[in-house]
């Protein structure tokens, strides 16, 4: 069954990292230099069809990984062993990724401008490296801190 999960969990991470890393390195670009707020919309709505359920997947398979790593979730915030630290760094990460993400749709895309385009990027470069940091954490463990 663990593996069923990671499977899903990859899935799902891959959709949402890779969608990220294209709209950071090839969409915002262009649309930074030509200020075309239209096309960076039009990507951004594409994508949240399926990142967002890629994203709700990973949520969804990384508790259910997370609770058979460690099955006493007051575990998860004792950060006295490996997997709780994991745990807990993959939650903050969540949360960062919450919080500009939910800023972004509903302040910042509703008044989205060339004015404040540069604000919106910082929110894209942000939301990558977060999700660059996802994979990271994921990778340890499996393969430790060494």
């Amino acid at each position: 069954m663990l593996n069923f999960l990671l499977i899903i969990h990859l899935l799902g991470a891959s959709i949402w990292v890779g969608g990220h890393l294209m709209l950071a390195l090839t969409v915002l670009p262009p649309v930074l230099i030509r200020r075309d707020v239209p096309a960076l919309l039009a990507f951004e709505q594409r994508f949240e069809k399926i990142g967002m359920p890629a994203l709700l997947l990973q949520i969804i398979t990384g508790i259910w990984m997370a609770h058979r790593f460690l099955p006493n979730v007051s575990q998860w915030w004792t950060l006295n062993n490996d997997i709780s630290k994991l745990i807990c760094l993959k939650l903050g990460i969540l949360t960062m990724t919450a919080i500009i993400a939910l800023h972004a749709r509903f302040r910042v895309i509703p008044t989205l401008s060339e004015r404040n385009l540069n604000f919106f990027a910082l929110h894209i470069i942000s939301v990558t490296l977060l999700s660059v940091a996802f994979v990271v954490v994921g990778t340890i463990f499996r393969t430790g801190f060494s």
